[in-house]
């Protein structure tokens, strides 16, 4: 384009290849004007039950954009089954969600679980050493935190996001589970917020994504 002479800056054509542009400099193409980029936003959201985790639902259940009273359109990362509840992270920022989904980058989730039964220290071993799962999915090994007192309690961290994986884990044992909470979700916590409040990020916690998958550049 800008060996067409179709790039004007500030008004005069630029003719030189590599010409760096300022923040306040005015780039036209074919006498339009180039707009900023639109600014990425992040949200957490404390997801509550009985919500869908997508961006529209054709039966007409409830979603969490349906929570999430935004100026900017914006979309979950990842999904959470409808019963699941806790940190949900939504933006429009798609190499950061991109990168914070693909198992490349190992993001840690932890989840609180109540299963119907207290675990055995077996199924917890096995669960712990990595599974195959009824369609032959394998899981990569795991760290499983149990309840002594009550062993139908117990938290599990995950690096995966493999679709319904906490549930399918233990049914794999012979366990239902009862409630599933996701506390933790790429170092980010729903600690403050009810059951179905969001917040903006903050600086610190964006800078603190974008680096854990390795994504530099400034915000």
């Amino acid at each position: 384009m800008i060996a067409e002479g179709r790039v004007k800056l500030n008004g005069k054509v630029v003719t030189e290849l590599g010409t760096r542009v300022q923040r306040n400099d005015k780039v036209m193409i074919d006498n339009q004007l180039i707009n900023d980029p639109p600014r990425h936003s992040y949200i957490l959201l404390n997801k509550p039950k009985d919500t869908i985790t997508t961006t529209s639902d054709e039966r007409g259940r409830r979603t969490v954009l349906d929570l999430v009273e935004y100026h900017d359109r914006i979309y979950p990362v990842g999904r959470l089954d409808r019963n699941t509840t806790g940190v949900l992270l939504l933006t429009n920022d798609g190499e950061l969600s991109h990168r914070l989904m693909h198992p490349r980058y190992g993001v840690e989730r932890l989840y609180d679980v109540e299963l119907d039964k207290p675990l055995e220290n077996r199924h917890a071993r096995s669960i712990a050493a990595g599974v195959t799962l009824e369609n032959g999915e394998e899981t990569q090994p795991c760290e499983l935190f149990v309840e002594e007192r009550d062993r139908r309690i117990l938290s599990i961290q995950l690096r995966e996001g493999k679709n319904r994986e906490v549930r399918r884990l233990f049914e794999a044992f012979g366990y239902t589970v009862a409630r599933l909470h996701r506390s933790q979700y790429a170092g980010l916590t729903v600690r403050g917020l009810a059951r179905g409040e969001w917040r903006p990020l903050n600086r610190r916690e964006i800078s603190a994504l974008r680096h854990l998958v390795k994504l530099y550049e400034e915000v």
